[in-house]
């Protein structure tokens, strides 16, 4: 690029800078944040920082102020980031309509259409312009090839509106499935009620089949945000009936969701037996019947398998730990993650199983193995209400601890979240193995038949977990009192059960 061109470039993008600090100035111009709506309008076309300023001809970090400014001056975040890009709030949809109207009035405005002398009726020459410092944005909406009865973005949203006031059940699920698979610049995130409202639809058996397909697929490709999340929760959870959260203060919720595919020994049923022995009631619920081997090693421990809300509710209160299979307790959710074969990928019921909490117990122990779920079921938590609450990152669907690789815990204690890493320790490796199948060996663990320490170190570490969030310690010295309490349980455990 010659000198003098990259000058003018530099030069250009200086005062570009300039208007922004203009824009941020205390008792900026109404003319000045005329331009924040411009700005916004760009944001709104491309769908991200970086297009908004190629279209705008600035540079990303004046863009990225402006959009800072855009949410300090509306109070909304304006854009969320999910695993597909950045997605528009609704608050952001809700104004997009009349951004883009005033946009393309100010693009006519500024293309000089000659005048007419209505008194002469004779034309007059255009006005002579000095150049402008700044160019005039290109606040054209994108080229669009208009075919024969083709909707237009205004005809949509008419049409969308309209389906807001029907009562017909799949006609408000093909609102929320239109609003969700809009495109990069149609679609939007659905609020927590619009999520609880479009669930329900499906829960209570309301929806076209294929519009359960294109509503669960749509979400889980375009990425699940945690408001979605607690409204799927929700509805999931008043349709099952489960009990208000925190009436069973004295409760653990542990959620054993395994997938079919992993055939690891369920080492945790081990610490929930260890827990329950310590005195806290305590609530496992999952698959059960033909998947895997977890419904045998429940009842080889002797754990109590409940068949609705109401036994487990009782069984608690009589032998202090029970399996609450979700065939049991929430059938239509069994049968939609019985879906999976259909499509070979998840959906977000894997992530609303967790959630569930059917007893509503005070305090939840959840392990999830993508990284990018724990701070959304947290996330999803809190919008819930929900007060006290351990995520560990694991392996498996399940809290199990892996003490011989760091372990970042997400926490809500008394309604506020954190985040607290517990060090590894080192691995001792394994043992060679009797000749037992798995089911005897993980039974035989439990029996002092034999001698493993990996797995003893997994057993007492998730118990400790359990431990400190049932009686609220916190890192540090709290993990590691827990842990040794979980040693002396393990001492104390009755090896003939």
């Amino acid at each position: 690029m010659p000198a003098r061109c990259r000058f003018r470039t530099n030069e250009r993008k200086q005062i570009q800078e300039l208007v922004v600090e203009t824009v941020e100035a205390p008792g900026a111009s109404g003319l000045n944040r005329l331009r924040l709506l411009v700005a916004l309008d760009a944001l709104l076309m491309e769908g991200s920082v970086g297009g908004a300023a190629r279209r705008m001809g600035m540079g990303t970090p004046a863009m990225s102020r402006l959009l800072a400014q855009l949410r300090s001056f509306y109070g909304d975040p304006i854009f969320i980031r999910t695993g597909q890009g950045m997605v528009p709030t609704a608050f952001a949809e809700s104004v997009r309509v009349r951004v883009r109207a005033l946009a393309a009035e100010a693009e006519a405005l500024l293309e000089g259409v000659p005048q007419v002398d209505m008194a002469a009726g004779a034309r007059r020459p255009p006005v002579e312009r000095s150049q402008a410092i700044l160019p005039a944005p290109p606040l054209a909406s994108r080229p669009v090839l208009k075919l024969e009865d083709q909707p237009m973005p205004e005809d949509i949203a008419r049409k969308l509106a309209l389906i807001s006031e029907s009562t017909d059940p799949r006609r408000k699920l093909a609102r929320a499935i239109a609003l969700i698979g809009g495109g990069a610049a149609g679609s939007r995130p659905l609020g927590q009620e619009e999520a609880e409202e479009a669930f329900s639809i499906v829960l209570e058996g309301q929806a076209d089949p294929i519009q359960i397909g294109a509503f669960l697929t749509l979400l889980q490709h375009r990425g699940l945000t945690a408001v979605e999340l607690a409204g799927l929760v929700s509805a999931a959870r008043r349709h099952c009936g489960a009990l208000p959260v925190g009436m069973r203060h004295d409760t653990l919720d542990w959620p054993a969701y395994l997938s079919p595919k992993l055939c690891l020994a369920p080492w945790f049923l081990h610490s929930a037996r260890l827990v329950a022995q310590a005195g806290h009631k305590v609530l496992l619920h999952g698959h059960h019947g033909s998947i895997g081997w977890l419904n045998q090693a429940v009842t080889v421990a002797g754990i109590p398998v409940c068949a609705s809300i109401r036994q487990a509710d009782a069984t608690l209160e009589e032998r202090g730990i029970a399996f609450l299979p979700v065939t049991a307790f929430a059938p239509q959710v069994s049968a939609l993650l019985s879906l999976y074969p259909l499509f070979e990928l998840r959906s977000p019921l894997h992530k609303v199983v967790h959630l569930l909490n059917p007893l509503g117990a005070a305090r939840s122990l959840l392990g999830v193995s993508n990284p990018s779920y724990p701070a959304q079921h947290r996330d999803a938590a809190q919008l819930l209400g929900w007060r006290d609450f351990s995520l560990l990152g694991t392996r498996r669907d399940v809290a199990q601890a892996t003490p011989f690789r760091s372990t970042l815990v997400h926490r809500l204690k008394d309604g506020m979240s954190s985040e607290e890493a517990v060090a590894s320790r080192p691995d001792p490796g394994g043992e060679a193995r009797p000749a037992l199948s798995s089911l005897e060996y993980w039974q035989a663990l439990w029996k002092g038949q034999v001698r493993d320490e990996r797995a003893h170190a997994i057993v007492l570490a998730t118990t400790a977990f359990a431990l400190q969030l049932c009686e609220g310690g916190s890192h540090g010295e709290g993990y590691s009192q827990a842990l040794a309490k979980a040693g002396e349980l393990w001492a104390l455990r009755p090896v003939s059960k």
